[in-house]
């Protein structure tokens, strides 16, 4: 079965991390550009940041640069999404997603809250 699976979110203080991770199943995240979006409800999905399936290259939204992190381990068929400095603002659904020529797979996506 073909899937993405999120995990690392939960419930954190202004100014703490978390570490979210994005792992493929039944398919090999090679050559995949994988994203990370997030979305609050009644609002339209954002996006947070990418890293190339290609060179390994990555960009973030320009909010989340310096604080947030992506990386790829394809040993692990992972994607992890660190992030620091976290706000109030940053609290929303996270989802990854997997694309790479007429392929497209998404996450179920994992809930991150930044409340004190």
């Amino acid at each position: 079965q073909v899937q993405l699976v999120e995990s690392g979110g939960g419930l954190v203080q202004p100014g703490g991390s978390l570490r979210l991770s994005c792992e493929a199943s039944g398919f090999n995240l090679d050559y995949y550009a994988v994203a990370w979006f997030r979305q609050v409800p009644g609002m339209e999905r954002e996006g947070v940041s990418c890293i190339s399936g290609i060179d390994g290259s990555t960009d973030e939204a320009e909010s989340m640069k310096g604080r947030f992190t992506i990386s790829r381990d394809n040993a692990k068929n992972t994607v992890s999404l660190q992030m620091s400095s976290l706000k109030a603002e940053d609290t929303a659904v996270y989802y990854c997603n997997a694309v790479k020529w007429k392929y497209s797979y998404w996450g179920q996506g994992t809930q991150v809250t930044v409340s004190s």
